[in-house]
């Protein structure tokens, strides 16, 4: 029997779709979920300490993009609290569905787009943010690490967040090699980190 991860496309899985809420300060958001995607029945510890971690950083961007979206939590967020525009990108074809709900849902201008990694990915970043499919491998985190620098602007940064029981500090050690690396919060055992190009 094949185990179907959130990173994969099962046509065959039954929508039970359930709406869950998150509030940052009195700003509070609804996202409509479902089987078949990562975090369907609460939004990821990890997301929430990547993206408060984040506005508590937060710079001057005028655009991001977020790897792996999923429903598009990190991007509605991101969007809404900044006032700015985004892209999304997944390659699983449900989540990339209700992420663009989420948006109408939550009235932010964030495109979402299903990609494989950067396959579908156009232009540059002030901002690249992720949640990396850990299960995916450490060939594929590294990778969404590695080629990020790509679509970054100028003065851009990539922000993360991986779990320390989940190869974070094996992780880190491979990305210093390219970029300046900075830990911004350890939290519960999630390491959320800033990446600057050298």
């Amino acid at each position: 029997m094949s185990l179907n991860h959130y990173f994969t496309n099962n046509n065959n899985l039954r929508s039970e779709e359930r709406v869950i809420k998150y509030c940052y300060g009195s700003t509070c958001f609804e996202f409509i979920s479902d089987n078949g995607v990562f975090s369907k029945n609460k939004i990821d510890f990890g997301s929430i300490t990547l993206i408060e971690t984040y506005l508590k950083h937060k710079k001057n961007i005028h655009n991001f993009l977020d790897v792996g979206c999923g429903y598009g939590f990190l991007s509605i967020v991101l969007a809404k609290m900044l006032k700015i525009s985004g892209v999304g990108v997944d390659v699983n074809l449900r989540a990339i569905h209700l992420a663009e709900k989420n948006a109408l849902l939550n009235q932010v201008s964030v495109s979402f787009k299903e990609s494989n990694i950067y396959e579908n990915v156009t232009g540059t970043y002030d901002l690249i943010l992720t949640n990396p499919p850990i299960r995916a491998g450490k060939k594929v985190v590294l990778e969404i690490f590695l080629k990020a620098k790509e679509y970054l602007a100028e003065d851009g940064e990539i922000w993360g967040v991986v779990r320390k029981d989940q190869g974070a500090k094996s992780i880190l050690k491979v990305l210093s090699d390219t970029y300046q690396v900075e830990i911004l919060e350890k939290n519960k055992g999630f390491y959320v980190f800033s990446l600057k190009r050298r």
